[in-house]
């Protein structure tokens, strides 16, 4: 077999390659033996039929089974010979073949070079001091307040601002016989919202308990939903029940409502150690995420596109678990969805950047997982999900997940091992 390697770039090479004839005619005899055993034409008994009417019969047919069986082997052959992996299924163009003469063809792929990590120590890592003031502990606190708010019955008033109420509502759009009306009991509604029609905050303040008015709204040319602009709608409001919005007392009894605290100063100290904890986290994560960045600089070549779009899809797969998480159907969320893919291309391209920086340094420093991480991270993740350990690796190793898993464990060290290597600035 004759194959010469043409190098595109430095990521895309071309393959180019050229099966023996005699090769070429064994394997064709071969798959014609099966077509004459299997082979139904008239005139003939089964198995009896001659080769030569069914070469000329099934032509087609037995060529391209020929350059299936023959073209995947002879990549692999010569791609193992050279030490090349390509990161993709190669794109195989330019398919030559006849009885009595060579099968030519080109396959075309992306491939990643080697790359040098560098010096780990000319990275920098900046640590950054965290500390919470009194303003953000005593945010914290009135969000629980919000939190704990309760609806209390209003008494002696009109609605006013703030407050919800619960009406039974009739809703006309359109005039004379093609009137539309809707109509719908005990609604609730918080008055303020900005959900709710322009100006219709306006017509129900001041409405007393068991109070029935009717007005009309006009939808201004430029409001949101497309439908309702510039139209006229009227509105018959019968309030049943007015509630204003109570925050409970930020005092000991607070406290106590909320857990294990006797007093409001533990929780206060509760609430400034968990914001102190978020806040080491995220700066944890800004300074292995520009860690990252750091080494994603350090690859000098254009990194193949199929990885970048392999990254892309990933993206986008978890955008949709957590859209589905939500309970928001991904196909009703009103995304642009190509230009979310556009958008993730940068980030994505810094992503795969990285992952081959690290996978350099783990090879180079030799960096290995060991049967007991992987079944500390099946462990962990079995807790999260409230599954058994086994569970969790079953479905992983039936779904590829194990290889996955590993892979992800040994980029990790390699982090880590940067990481200790890269001098720590203030």
């Amino acid at each position: 077999m004759k194959t010469e390697f043409v190098d595109v770039s430095e990521t895309r090479k071309n393959l180019l390659v050229e099966i023996p004839t005699a090769q070429v005619d064994a394997e064709i005899a071969k798959i014609a033996r099966g077509y004459t055993r299997a082979a139904r034409i008239p005139g003939f008994r089964p198995g009896k039929v001659p080769e030569k009417i069914v070469r000329q019969r099934y032509r087609e047919q037995i060529l391209h089974d020929v350059v299936h069986g023959l073209i995947p082997k002879a990549i692999e052959t010569a791609l193992t010979e050279r030490g090349v992996e390509p990161v993709d299924t190669p794109d195989v163009t330019d398919v030559q073949i006849k009885e009595g003469e060579p099968l030519t063809f080109k396959a075309e792929f992306e491939t990643v070079p080697p790359v040098d990590a560098g010096d780990l120590s000319t990275l920098t890592v900046k640590r950054v001091a965290v500390s919470i003031d009194d303003e953000a502990v005593a945010g914290a606190l009135e969000r629980l307040r919000e939190r704990g708010a309760r609806f209390e019955p209003v008494e002696g008033r009109g609605v006013g601002d703030g407050d919800t109420i619960v009406i039974d509502l009739e809703r006309t759009e359109g005039a004379g016989g093609a009137a539309k009306i809707d109509t719908h009991e005990k609604v609730s509604i918080e008055i303020g919202a900005p959900i709710n029609p322009p100006g219709f905050d306006d017509q129900v303040k001041g409405m007393n308990l068991g109070e029935a008015r009717t007005f009309v709204i006009h939808f201004p040319e430029d409001y949101a939903v497309e439908e309702m602009r510039n139209t006229d709608v009227s509105y018959t409001v019968a309030v049943k029940e007015i509630r204003q919005r109570v925050l409970p007392t930020l005092d000991d009894e607070f406290a106590k409502d909320l857990g294990d605290f006797e007093t409001l100063d533990a929780l206060r100290a509760r609430v400034r150690q968990d914001l102190t904890e978020e806040a080491e986290g995220a700066a944890t994560r800004e300074q292995r995420n520009e860690l990252l960045r750091q080494l994603a600089g350090r690859v000098p070549f254009e990194v193949p596109a199929p990885l970048i779009d392999r990254e892309i899809d990933r993206r986008l797969e978890e955008f949709v678990r957590r859209l589905a998480d939500q309970g928001i159907d991904p196909r009703q969320a009103n995304i642009d969805w190509p230009q979310f893919r556009a958008a993730q291309r940068a980030p994505a391209r810094d992503t795969v950047a990285s992952a081959i920086v690290l996978d350099e340094i783990a090879r180079r420093e030799q960096l290995a997982v060991t049967d007991e991480d992987i079944e500390q991270e099946v462990q962990r993740f079995a807790e999260r999900t409230g599954r058994t350990p086994a569970a969790v690796r079953a479905a992983m190793e039936k779904e590829g997940g194990l290889v996955r898993l590993a892979v992800g464990l040994r980029r990790e060290k390699a982090i880590e091992f940067a990481r200790g290597q890269a001098p720590v600035t203030d």
